[in-house]
């Protein structure tokens, strides 16, 4: 099964453009509703533990005591069907391919992640910390890979949609980016922005719309302030080639290349599936 609307969407010139000035770039719509409502059954089956198959998640998940806290878990596509369905898709591989000028995409992992609606409470619960994915995947040998998060409903702002820092990716990568959890936005924004101009730009996004990011672009996540949760699926993928680059950070992906794994092994095995070929 494949992504049923815009399915003969190509990527233009000014695509392109937009993402390499930018560091993003904005989909039409991938997913028509009736697949946006199995994926947000998806996210149901998956937090109460019900899974497709035989297989286990990559890490173990526990719901947190703190209703309004986020939840993230990786490679949902190992244990949903409709999760492994849309984040291998060939056409989010097309498209990356043709963003990054390549000629094969793979999966690096996916993502689940579920933001609690807390209203009007003034906390910074659900907030996600200005970051670089590229900061988490030092272990590849390149950073020119894309995160491709898909919206399971309407989202901007008020429910705790993503926000870009324009032109972030051409700043290499900042040492300590890896700051997700770090929920201090101004924090921050002080510490990574170093004389650079910050110019913040949400992603807004109808429900099936797909922002592609690069893995250098900062970007981050405010508060969800309504009473319905955000829901989303994530694909991080990778040109074909990616390799292991030993002893600079560790990830899960590494295990995933064997028990002895070495410097410039492709990540390239069946944990890391094809999405697009030319």
């Amino acid at each position: 099964m494949t992504l049923q609307a815009e399915r003969q969407y190509q990527i233009t010139e000014q695509d392109k453009e937009l993402f390499n000035k930018n560091g993003y770039w904005i989909s039409p719509k991938l997913i028509d509703d009736e697949q946006i409502e199995r994926l947000r059954e998806a996210h149901s089956r998956i937090w109460s533990g019900e899974y497709d198959g035989d297989g286990q998640p990559m890490n173990h998940f526990r719901l947190s005591d703190n209703p309004a806290a986020l939840r993230k878990l990786d490679n949902g596509w190992w244990i949903n069907d409709e999760v492994r369905k849309v984040v291998t898709d060939p056409l989010i591989g097309e498209l990356s391919a043709d963003l990054l000028g390549s000629d094969e995409i793979r999966l690096w992992h996916d993502q689940i992640i579920y933001k609690p609606g807390i209203g009007n409470k003034n906390s910074g619960d659900g907030n996600v910390g200005w970051h670089q994915d590229y900061g988490y995947w030092q272990c590849s040998d390149t950073p020119d890979m894309i995160t491709v998060w898909i919206a399971l409903q309407d989202t901007d702002l008020t429910n705790g949609g993503m926000m870009t820092i324009l032109g972030s990716h051409k700043w290499g990568l900042i040492p300590d980016s890896d700051s997700f959890f770090n929920q201090n936005m101004d924090e921050l924004k002080l510490k990574y922005s170093g004389g650079r101009d910050w110019v913040e730009e949400p992603c807004i996004l109808k429900a099936g719309q797909a922002s592609f990011h690069h893995a250098l672009t900062f970007h981050g996540s405010g508060p969800n302030r309504t009473n319905d949760p955000r829901l989303s699926v994530v694909a991080h993928v990778m040109q074909g080639g990616t390799s292991y680059r030993a002893g600079i950070q560790r990830h899960d992906n590494i295990r995933l290349l064997g028990p002895r794994p070495v410097h410039g092994q492709a990540f390239a095995n069946d944990y890391f599936p094809v999405l697009f070929k030319r």
